[in-house]
């Protein structure tokens, strides 16, 4: 056999292998992690959610949760929702790709415009008016558009962690080609899965840092479904349009005029805090920011309590305007 026939031959078996472990890793995850809340479709897309509230009272207004990368609305839920679900109806979203919410292919689908369109859309289903929607870590620049854009569902908005601005450097259009090619496309349902598998624990660490992650917070957050092949492109697909999204967008933030609240721990290892949070709380007038000393990427975890009050005063000043009752519990 010659060199070219057996290189060919071996590539052949590690893809195949590499395949046949990612959709059954897919298929175990999506059997120990089934979906925890209701489906509302929107644009043919089915749309997950999640909601909560007060038991016996009615809640004192609406607060929308939207997670960050490689997560899901468990995450949203057992990081703030839970606590603010005793005085609030609390609507925790997977983003359209993640999770198990659907997504149609293609870049245009991942832009955080078209992301917050198809959010205020499920909302307006939901007959959710003024609601203050917190946004974390990449859900950073979903909320500026639903402030800009979708004003009739958002009445205020928290950027928690969050990404919003243009960074030096940022420019990755090789990145973009290749995860709208159809290596990326191989990639991800063959090799992508195993090797992302290998370094979760220094992702987990890294996200964390310079706190600990608290125990089994994999597990409990249903972290596992980020890594299904079809989610993970997602993933990466958010992050091929987020500088390119960020340029255009920031452009517009003089234009927010909806309370505004930034949060961010100063040790943050994953967003810079002085470029992005800083920076958007000087462009949007009258934005307050909240900077949270010896905290890195997750204050809702590290500076629970701070993180809450924040918003729950921040929903004290927006007045409830919900047209419907509570549509479910998950």
């Amino acid at each position: 056999m010659s060199l070219l026939l057996s290189t060919i031959v071996v590539l052949l078996l590690v893809l195949g292998s590499g395949a046949a472990f990612t959709y059954l890793y897919a298929w175990c995850i999506e059997r120990r992690f089934p979906p925890s809340g209701l489906f509302v479709a929107v644009e043919g897309c089915r749309i997950h959610y999640r909601e909560d509230g007060p038991e016996r009272r009615e809640p004192r207004g609406t607060i929308v949760l939207l997670h960050g990368a490689s997560s899901n609305l468990v995450e949203s839920m057992l990081g703030l929702g839970s606590k603010l679900s005793k005085r609030y109806r609390i609507i925790a979203f997977d983003r359209p790709g993640h999770g198990w919410s659907e997504r149609r292919p293609g870049l245009r689908e991942a832009e955080p415009a078209r992301q917050a369109a198809l959010i205020a859309g499920a909302l307006r289903q939901l007959g959710v008016r003024n609601a203050v929607v917190v946004g974390h870590s990449w859900a950073g620049t979903v909320v500026p558009n639903l402030a800009l854009d979708h004003a009739d569902v958002t009445g205020a908005i928290v950027v928690l962690s969050g990404i919003t601005s243009p960074w030096p450097g940022g420019t990755i259009g090789w990145y973009r080609r290749l995860i709208d090619s159809w290596i990326g496309w191989l990639m991800f349902r063959t090799l992508a899965v195993p090797v992302l598998l290998m370094l979760r624990p220094w992702i987990k660490t890294k996200t964390f840092r310079p706190q600990a992650a608290p125990r089994g917070i994999v597990k409990k957050a249903s972290i596992p479904l980020a890594f299904r092949p079809e989610t993970f492109e997602a993933n990466m697909q958010d992050f091929a349009v987020m500088y390119d999204a960020v340029v255009k967008q920031s452009a517009r933030y003089g234009d927010i005029g909806l309370p505004t609240i930034v949060i961010a721990g100063d040790e943050d290892q994953i967003v810079w805090t002085d470029l992005h949070s800083r920076a958007f709380a000087r462009e949007v007038p009258g934005a307050e920011l909240i900077l949270l000393p010896g905290i890195g990427h997750m204050p809702q975890y590290a500076e629970g309590e701070k993180v809450l009050s924040a918003i729950e005063a921040l929903a004290e000043s927006v007045s409830p305007m919900d047209s419907l009752p509570l549509a479910g519990r998950g």
